[in-house]
């Protein structure tokens, strides 16, 4: 009895063992099957680097065979076998790494190696590989396109730059011209052709202030700007603006304040960029703001920074359109204030500031004013 319970008992264990042993066969078959659906090729690799086994659909520039006897360098282009090496020892370190070959048998093709640590203990590797083809030439044609894009933004701004010089030269004539006949300095003209010489003279002076923008943001644009900088004072540079600006704000009826520091605000900057800075911000607001307005100029220093704020009274600028502000030839508001301008002055101003390594803000109620804050790093020590 006790040999035939034995026996039955064994009988049992066989037959549970054996149906375990089912089980994690038909589980084995179940992932296997799963893993050989998989679009991409999945790969198990040993510490040289060869298959130990296959699963999934080998992309057509990697046939698999070759894998299980020479390893997966021999599949790689040799100018990417560093890079592959490289990925793959930052997957036994780090657990996961990622790389993009060319292979050694289609070179117009590329693949995209994903590659895993096996938790083991081992330096065993999961590897999973895609054609990556269609994604490279997609991401070589956008590189292309932006090399071209901004080889013509670079041609434009040499082109620009160019005609700015050549235009300058005849203007200038112009401008001295019709200043003499406005000034009467040869003698006495009819009243009729002195006006003509005073709008010519004002339409010229204009049109250069506008070859100058385009001179500048063009030079700007091709990283041909060079700032010279030296140690000055910021109220000299506020107060020029003002003076130029001064008669266009009373012909308008506009009324200019200057709120600066009794003492010497000392920075280190480039003169002639900060006075036209100050003078593009100032020209701006006594443009849109109506008589009766104000616009006032202030400078003071702000922990490291100089920092000058032009708010005025005017017409103020729609949020819509605050963050288009800044860029070359961007305008706001209705056709009729966009004909006052060129939409060079703020941009103009921004790049100068960022030059100096600062930043241009704008803050504004449509109807109620705008206020232009300037802040630059260029406080002078001592």
């Amino acid at each position: 009895m006790t040999a035939g319970a034995t026996t039955a008992a064994l009988f049992l264990g066989a037959r549970r063992a054996a149906r375990r042993m089912e089980l994690a066969e038909a589980d084995v078959a179940g992932v296997e099957t799963l893993l050989a659906g998989q679009p991409a090729l999945t790969l198990a690799l040993n510490q040289d680097l060869r298959a130990l086994a296959a699963y999934g659909a080998a992309p057509a520039a990697l046939p698999v065979e070759p894998l299980f006897k020479e390893g997966l360098l021999s599949a790689v282009d040799p100018a990417d076998r560093p890079a592959v090496l490289a990925a793959l020892a930052r997957a036994r370190g780090l657990g996961e790494a990622q790389v993009r070959f060319t292979p050694r048998l289609a070179l117009d093709r590329r693949i995209l190696l994903t590659a895993r640590r096996m938790d083991d203990g081992g330096s065993r590797l999961i590897v999973q590989a895609l054609d990556a083809t269609l994604q490279y030439a997609r991401e070589a044609e956008l590189d292309a396109a932006r090399m071209e894009a901004e080889a013509q933004s670079a041609g434009k701004s040499r082109f620009l730059a160019h005609m700015s010089h050549e235009l300058r030269t005849p203007l200038n004539a112009v401008i001295g011209f019709s200043d003499a006949m406005r000034q009467e300095l040869f003698g006495p003209v009819p009243p009729r052709y002195a006006d003509y010489a005073r709008s010519i003279h004002e339409a010229g002076g204009h049109l250069l202030d506008l070859i100058n923008d385009v001179l500048d943001v063009s030079r700007i644009e091709a990283d041909r700007y060079e700032l010279a900088l030296e140690r000055f004072d910021a109220r000299e540079a506020v107060t020029a603006g003002l003076a130029l600006v001064r008669l266009q704000a009373e012909d308008k009826g506009v009324a200019l304040n200057a709120v600066l520091p009794p003492e010497p605000l000392m920075i280190r900057a480039d003169r002639r960029a900060l006075k036209q800075m100050t003078l593009n911000l100032l020209s701006n607001a006594v443009k849109f703001t109506p008589a009766g307005g104000t616009v006032t100029a202030s400078a003071q220093a702000a922990g490291t920074m100089l920092e000058v704020i032009v708010a005025d009274t005017g017409v103020g600028i729609a949020k819509a359109d605050l963050a288009r502000l800044g860029r070359p030839y961007e305008q706001a508001g209705e056709a009729d204030q966009k004909a006052k301008g060129s939409g060079l002055g703020l941009a103009l101003v921004r790049a100068l500031a960022e030059l100096h390594g600062g930043a241009l803000s704008l803050d504004s109620t449509l109807g109620e004013g705008t206020a232009a804050a300037l802040r630059l790093p260029v406080l002078a020590e001592g």
